[in-house]
Order: C-alpha cells, then sequence, then structure tokens
C-alpha cells in the first residue's frame, strides 16, 4: 500500500527501528483496512441520480428528501457503504447537509469545505456556505420550500431525535409536514454498486493501554442511572461502545470502531453485534458478563424492554425513563417510545472517556514521542529530497513517506485521519486530500502543510506543521508568526477550573484579529486514546456545545490556529496539549486553576518565524520547547546523519 507510487530513494533506516517487533495482527488487520487516497475533486454529474431519487420521491408522495452525512451512529467519519450524501451531489467533505426538492436541490457546509465544495458540485447544486451574512441554513432553506402543505422526508435512523423535533416544529409552522422514511432513498438510488457494510473483525483492548476493565466503567454507568433513576442506557456512538468495552475494529476507515449498539441497565449489559466479528479472545474478555445479540436486533429489543418497564400485570408503573444521547438517532427514539419514555442527555460515557486515566495519559506521551520522531525524520528526508537531490515528489508521495516511517515505530496500528500534504495553493483549502493521479508536484519555493496523524494502540496523533523550503515572502513569515503567538498563547494560558474551551478561543486568534486577519475553523478539539481523533464533548472554538462543558484534568485537546489565503497558501500549526492542574500565586475563589501539558514533539519551522514579531517571553517558551523536542526524540536518529542535522539545526536557540 505504502510504496507503490513512490519512485525515489530513501536515506537509511535509523537503526532504532531494526530491533522493533513486527505489527499485531490487530495492527495489521486495521492498516490493511485503510483505503487509499482516492479525493477526486473533478465534478461528478449528478443528474442522472437525482432523477432517479426524484422519481422514488414522487411514488412516496414526498416534495422534499434529506440527505445528512452521518450513518445510523452520527459518526462524524463514516464506512464508504454510508456516504449517502456523497453519493447523490458529488461532494466528498466529511461536514455538509444535502436536500433536494422536484425542482432544486442545495449542499449545505462549513468554511473548511467551501473551496472543495465549489469544485466538486456540477450545476445541479446550490451551495449553502454556512456561518456567512444572508446565508440560509440548511433548515431554513428547507422551510422554505414547504410552503402549500407540502411533506419533507428522511431516513430518521440518520438523523437525531433533537434535531427531528426542531425541524419538524420549523416545517410546520411553515404549513408542511416532517416524515419519517423507514427506507432510505438514497440507497435505493445506489442500488448494487452500493459498497458492503464492513465486516471486521473486533478485538480487545488491553488493561495494560486502557487503564481501567470495562467492569469497572459499567458499575461507573450504572451509579449515573442510578442518581438519575433512570431504566437503563442505551449506547448508540460508536466510540462509546469501544471505549466502554474495551473493544476495537476497523468497520470505519482510521477510527478503530464497530457497528454496534448497547444497552447498560441497573443489572444488564448487552452488546448489539455481529457474533462473527468477535474474535475467540474478545468473546473471553466479555465472559458471562455481558450478552451478546444481533446488531439489527436493537430497534425490536429496546421496543420490548421499554413496553416491559412501563407496565407489569396490566398496570402502569412509576414512569421512570431510558437515557439516550443527545446523538442517538430519531429512529431509536421512536422505537424506545419518544420523549415519554426517553431523557436525552449529554453522553456520560462521552464525558468520562474524555477524562483520559493515568495509563492512558502516559500513553499519549509515549506516542506522540514516537511520532513526532517520526514527522522529524520525514520534514529532514523531504527537505533533502527537494533541495539536494531535486528529486520531484507530488503530494501523494510525500504522504505516503511519511506513512511508511511512521509504520516502522513501535504499537503503530495505522493513520488517524487521512494524510493533508498541500503545497502552495492547496494548502489553502483546509481538509485538502491529495490524489494519486490528480495532486500537485511539491514545490520547495512554496509553503507546504502537513497535517497527519497515526493510531497508536497506547494512543492517538494529530500534528500539523507549515514548512517552507525556500525563501518565504514576508507575508507568508508574518502570517506564520501571528499563528505561532496564538498557538503559543493558547498553550501557555491558564484558567480557573469551570472555564469552556468557547472561553478560550480568542486566545489564539488574537494576533490575528489585531490586523484584522482569521480563519474559519475551530481552534481545537478532543482527542481519543487509539479511537476517534475528533471526540467530543470538549473543543475549543465559537460553537456553541463548546460553552457547554468546561475543561478538565485528564483531557486531550488540540491547539491548532492558521490562516489560509484562497489561490496561494495556507498556514497551520497544531499541538496536541492535555489539561493539568497547575501552581498559581493566588486562588480567586478558592478554584484550582488549570493550564496545558505539552505532548506534540516536532519542531517549528525556523525559516517561516519573523523575529521581530516574537516577545522575549516567547522566544524563551521556544528554545524550551525545541530543547524538549530534542532530548526526548534524538535517540531515535544515533545511526541517521541526516535526520540528526536537521533536527539539530531546527532546535537550535533563538
Amino acid at each position: 500500500m505504502l510504496l507503490s507510487r513512490f519512485l525515489v530513494r530513501s536515506h537509511t533506516t535509523s537503526a532504532a527501528y531494526v530491533a522493533a517487533p513486527p505489527p499485531s495482527l490487530l495492527a495489521r488487520a486495521f492498516h490493511a483496512s485503510l483505503p487509499r487516497r482516492a479525493i477526486d475533486m473533478a465534478k461528478v454529474n449528478t443528474t442522472e441520480r437525482l432523477a432517479e431519487l426524484r422519481k422514488l420521491m414522487k411514488d412516496r408522495q414526498l416534495d422534499v428528501y434529506m440527505v445528512p452525512s452521518e450513518d445510523s451512529h452520527q459518526s462524524e467519519y463514516i464506512a464508504p457503504c454510508d456516504a449517502r450524501r456523497a453519493y447523490i451531489s458529488g461532494f466528498t467533505g466529511s461536514a455538509g447537509y444535502a436536500v433536494i426538492t422536484h425542482e432544486k436541490a442545495a449542499l449545505a457546509t462549513d468554511g473548511r469545505y467551501f473551496n472543495q465544495a465549489e469544485k466538486q458540485l456540477d450545476g445541479n447544486w446550490e451551495l449553502l456556505k454556512q456561518g456567512l451574512q444572508d446565508v440560509p441554513t440548511i433548515q431554513e432553506w428547507t422551510a422554505d420550500q414547504v410552503e402549500g402543505g407540502k411533506v419533507v422526508g428522511v431516513d430518521p435512523s440518520v438523523v437525531t431525535a433533537a434535531d427531528a423535533r426542531k425541524l419538524a416544529d420549523k416545517i410546520k409552522k411553515k404549513g408542511g409536514e416532517y416524515k419519517a422514511v423507514s427506507e432510505n432513498l438514497v440507497d435505493l438510488v445506489w442500488g448494487q454498486k452500493r459498497p458492503a457494510r464492513p465486516s471486521e473483525q473486533v478485538r480487545v483492548q488491553p488493561l495494560e493501554y486502557a487503564g481501567k476493565s470495562f467492569a469497572d466503567k459499567i458499575e461507573d454507568i450504572r451509579k449515573e442511572l442510578e442518581k438519575k433513576k433512570s431504566l437503563g442506557f442505551v449506547v448508540s456512538m460508536l466510540d462509546e461502545i469501544a471505549w466502554l468495552y474495551n473493544l476495537r475494529g476497523n468497520d470505519i476507515p482510521y477510527n478503530p470502531v464497530f457497528f454496534s449498539y448497547a444497552v447498560v441497565t441497573p443489572t444488564t449489559a448487552t452488546l448489539y453485534i455481529d457474533d462473527s466479528k468477535l474474535t475467540p479472545e474478545a468473546k473471553d474478555h466479555l465472559g458471562d458478563k455481558v450478552t451478546i445479540r444481533p446488531y439489527d436486533a436493537i430497534f425490536e429489543d429496546v421496543a420490548a424492554l421499554s413496553a416491559e418497564s412501563f407496565e407489569t400485570n396490566g398496570e402502569t408503573t412509576e414512569k421512570k425513563k431510558f437515557l439516550t444521547s443527545t446523538r442517538a438517532s430519531w429512529a431509536l427514539n421512536k422505537a424506545l417510545g419518544g420523549e415519554e419514555r426517553v431523557d436525552e442527555v449529554r453522553s456520560p460515557i462521552a464525558d468520562a472517556k474524555a477524562i483520559k486515566n493515568e495509563t492512558e495519559l502516559e500513553g499519549m506521551r509515549k506516542c506522540h514521542i514516537r511520532d513526532g520522531a517520526a514527522l522529524t525524520e520525514y520534514f529532514a528526508w523531504l527537505e533533502d529530497q527537494l533541495i539536494n537531490e531535486g528529486a520531484s515528489l507530488d503530494e501523494v508521495a510525500g504522504a505516503d513517506k511519511l506513512e511508511s516511517i511512521r509504520k516502522k515505530h513501535d504499537l503503530f496500528m495505522g493513520l488517524s485521519f487521512d494524510t493533508i500534504s498541500s503545497t502552495g495553493p492547496n494548502a489553502a483549502v483546509i481538509h485538502y486530500k491529495p490524489e494519486p493521479g490528480a495532486c500537485s508536484v511539491i514545490d520547495p519555493k512554496q509553503i507546504y502543510l502537513c497535517d497527519s496523524g497515526g493510531q497508536y494502540q497506547d494512543g492517538t496523533t494529530d500534528t500539523t506543521r507549515t514548512m517552507h523550503f525556500g525563501e518565504p515572502t514576508e507575508m507568508e513569515k508574518k502570517a506564520y508568526t501571528l499563528v505561532l503567538k496564538g498557538n503559543i498563547a493558547l498553550e501557555r494560558v491558564r484558567f480557573p477550573k469551570g472555564t469552556t474551551g468557547f472561553a478560550l478561543d480568542a486566545m489564539a486568534r488574537q494576533f490575528l484579529w489585531a490586523e484584522g486577519l482569521d480563519y474559519r475553523h475551530g481552534t481545537g478539539h478532543g482527542v481519543g486514546s487509539f479511537l476517534n481523533v475528533h471526540e467530543g464533548p470538549i473543543g475549543i472554538g465559537t460553537r456553541v456545545q463548546y460553552s457547554e462543558v468546561s475543561l478538565s484534568v485528564g483531557n486531550v485537546i488540540s491547539d491548532e490556529p492558521g490562516y489560509y489565503e484562497d489561490g496561494k497558501f495556507g498556514i497551520r500549526i497544531e499541538n496536541m496539549v492535555m489539561v493539568r492542574e497547575v501552581e498559581t500565586t493566588h486562588k480567586f475563589g478558592d478554584k484550582p486553576y488549570l493550564g496545558f501539558e505539552r505532548v506534540t514533539m516536532t519542531p517549528h519551522c525556523r525559516k517561516l518565524v519573523d523575529m521581530s514579531l516574537l516577545t522575549e517571553d516567547e522566544k524563551t517558551f521556544l528554545n524550551e520547547y525545541h530543547q524538549e523536542v530534542f532530548d526526548k526524540t534524538s535517540k531515535f536518529f544515533q545511526n541517521d546523519s541526516l535526520t540528526m542535522a536537521w533536527l539539530k539545526r531546527e532546535t537550535a536557540p533563538y
């Protein structure tokens, strides 16, 4: 997979890797399941697909049909079989919503994907750039289509119950009707060409990396049920189920999760999964503490469970409710009996999972050292190839080389997302993905942005470095330094317990704002422990949900401000940090104060730093950081003179 398109020579491998053990069966399975980069930025002709969909809509007396991005588990990243919105629209970004009427079609997405959507959508589609002034939300646009009693249809398994209620009210006020349609119409259009549902093996995440047994986690959930006087918790988010049972899978590219549901009651724990997916080790791991039921049995079972708990011997009992996450589907909510039988809450599993235990935190520290060493080796090699060897390397070849270097490190399981390897103008496309045969050759005279991450059995990484191997322009240096100052300011901030990521967002933007500059993405996202690289409920940014959950000791979160000029260049600097308690001279209100511990270990780009814009404190901070990078990663390059020389140069004091 890694080297089939890679034609230039690489320098000698460090001896530090020679004795590395072979990857485990799980690592090989996880890595082998990942798809090749095949993101086509060309337009797809959707005329025939839309015509077939509209015929199905007419047959079912639907005037409007909605196609969200998510699967039945509200996953951000989905399996190919669930990429319905991408299939019907041609737009392949991870965030977006399609709505089709008999005359029009609209696609809504956010600022990360404006450029990509403009390139991929054909003339059948109207692009709604969410967040821009005077641009309607997709819900507003949909409601505007229903006057005269029109009917809006949606597959209830791919929308949340909360979103369904809000939109139903909005549509009703306009005189329309919002209707659940049990069959997914895009699946019918897709037909036999639709990819098969994955059926990968599910394996155990050992206690030495998980840090807490699944039995203890289930007992914690039962304590929450007791507090809330609830009948049980129906779990639908895939990463929550993987974390709860200390299991990992391969069903979704780059996310070590598996298709499943779970139900935890005061006396039972049930996992809904195709039995063939569980290895003997996984079955032994679960033992008699967990009942295994078929994946498709969830709706029938929860309906029966809800009815049984509601009525005993013909008499209505106390109306206790089941808990579901606010991300649970409308279909699941309906099966449980709707609002009378369900309390929708922020998932207690999500909250617990976001606060890493000491084992997970130590795993994060260790895997970021190995991952940082891989990035350093890659950037040293890339500069040598471009400048000294005069090699012609495209963006995909660069990404493949980086993956091959990561693969040599202990506990590597695969990538945590598709590598963003982007040169020049491509770096301005925030979620750019290079495509074999249609990407750009890396130009050493232009900005090179690399956003990448690895899945390791002891943690998950996500790092962005913006490099320049020639002579950057003054504007490039200024923009980079303003972003770097924001990155440093956020990493150094101290704040009282109870502070949210919403409140901290301006720390990273302040230097850009002072120049009238900004960026159209969040500043930070939570990161899983050998789980999803994007993990809620915490984050740093202006999304309303980031104002609802305060940062806590044990959170792992990214710090990634940026700046982008369409058609020219893009800059992003991303480090992972961990929330910890810090000492302060005073403790106003007797509150503990928190700060960040850095874990990303690879240098910043010296050529892009405008030293005149840095304060002495910022220079000291960078020097201390680079010394730590050198101390922790140089051991990997004792027999690699090329990388060692590059590391010494890039970590030298300012």
